[in-house]
């Protein structure tokens, strides 16, 4: 079946953590491991519920402070610390622009509900036909329903789409609803990986 839709998860894909030493600072300054410091930030129950929209990014961010014992006053430095060594991957992003208008492209992201605005900010939305985010529709990833409201946006079938992801589980997700996928290690294997597959289907 030919490939209709190309879909990518955001945070390790099109953003990713490429220089480890502010949020090392950042660690160092609050007494924690580097681990500990990202297991607060992503792996808390509360960044669960935000990334589900049970709660706010905002209020996320003021749970993450009371842990560490901080200050509201404190939480927007810690913020732009924490992710001060992030960067979106524009070659990548024109890379997708240039399968449009050949493929529809579609976000499928577990994310906090600060995602959408951040991007529209940015310019960054204008890359996707449609943006799939966990806290917007309250299913994450590996879920199955996640997969099949992004398919269901772009109106795909499974099997005439490919998705993009890091994490092994998200893209064993996407293989459960039928998914072609790719497992993202490094930018350039994962472009060559994707035309090779749209040349194939």
């Amino acid at each position: 079946m030919t490939i209709k839709a190309v879909f990518l998860d955001f945070g390790g894909v099109i953003s990713r953590t490429e220089f480890q030493a502010p949020r090392q600072h950042l660690a160092e300054r609050l007494e924690l491991e580097y681990e500990a410091l990202v297991e607060l930030v992503f792996g808390s129950e509360s960044s669960r519920r935000a990334s589900v929209g049970a709660i706010s990014e905002d209020e996320h961010w003021n749970a993450v402070m009371s842990k560490l014992k901080l200050s509201a006053a404190e939480m927007q430095v810690v913020r732009e610390q924490f992710f001060a060594g992030d960067v979106v991957d524009q070659d990548l992003l024109d890379f997708l622009g240039g399968l449009r208008p050949k493929y529809k492209v579609g976000l499928i992201s577990n994310a906090w509900s600060g995602l959408r605005p951040w991007m529209v900010g940015r310019g960054i939305d204008r890359a996707f036909d449609e943006m799939i985010i966990s806290a917007e529709v309250g299913v994450m990833k590996p879920e199955k329903r996640i997969y099949q409201l992004a398919l269901e946006k772009l109106g795909v079938a499974a099997a005439e789409s490919v998705f993009v992801d890091d994490f092994p589980e998200n893209v064993e997700g996407a293989q459960a609803v039928g998914m072609q996928t790719i497992r993202f290690k490094e930018p350039e294997k994962a472009k060559e990986e994707l035309q090779r597959l749209l040349q194939e289907r």
